[in-house]
């Protein structure tokens, strides 16, 4: 559909002078010029509808003019499954959100350095007026770390060393599926889909017996 202002504005339940204002902040796309009207759609109503969202969810005008621009640098021409990767195969089931539900995940943790450092990871592409995490399980227990308390920046610094970590595990099973193709012992070759949940159950025990090690409390002192 197409608004005029006054149609935009009822629509969204804020007046005139509000819309004219967001359009002259920046917050709102220009409008489609015929002549001297000028005519909305529903982007521009979903754009207002999310301000008003993350407006009650405590962001400042500022901080959502920020966000606002960095979602709009973050937009990809090929599509979000380009931008995650998602034309590969993966265990991983994406999850589309709106920003107004970003920022509940993250109990107004979402800040455009925020937002930038999970573009920067792969963890969120644009998409429309949507945003697209790559991974439940991983949208689930970052979100669970803010809400224990942890920063949402510490988290993603943390997931920048795991990264590499898991690139480095993920070599080192390759090598030895590889190395094991490359024998002579006699035998079918190993298949690449059983390697997987092997090495996942390696990685899960060996992690679970160093958060032990890690999290056991020290020994009494005499």
């Amino acid at each position: 559909m197409e608004y005029r202002m006054a149609d935009l504005a009822r629509a969204a339940g804020i007046t005139v002078r509000t819309v004219r204002f967001y359009r002259e902040r920046g917050l709102i796309a220009p409008p489609r010029r015929d002549g001297r009207i000028a005519w909305y759609d529903d982007g521009h109503l979903a754009r207002l509808r999310t301000i008003a969202a993350l407006l009650e969810r405590g962001h400042t005008l500022n901080g959502i003019a920020d966000l606002a621009a960095a979602f709009e640098a973050a937009r990809t021409p090929g599509g979000f499954a380009s931008a995650l990767g998602l034309d590969e195969p993966t265990e991983e089931t994406p999850v589309r959100l709106s920003p107004e539900e970003l920022a509940d995940h993250f109990e107004g943790d979402v800040t455009p350095e925020n937002l930038a450092a999970a573009l920067d990871l792969g963890y969120l592409a644009v998409d429309g007026n949507d945003i697209v995490h790559i991974s439940r399980r991983l949208l689930d227990a970052s979100s669970a770390l803010v809400r224990e308390g942890v920063p949402l920046a510490a988290v993603l610094a943390a997931a920048i060393e795991v990264r590499a970590h898991a690139d480095a595990l993920a070599d080192l099973f390759v090598t030895t599926l590889r190395t094991r193709t490359h024998t002579a012992t006699p035998g079918p070759d190993p298949d690449p889909a059983t390697l997987r949940p092997l090495a996942q159950t390696v990685v899960a025990a060996e992690l679970s017996m160093a958060l032990d090690r890690k999290l056991r409390p020290p020994p009494h002192s005499p």
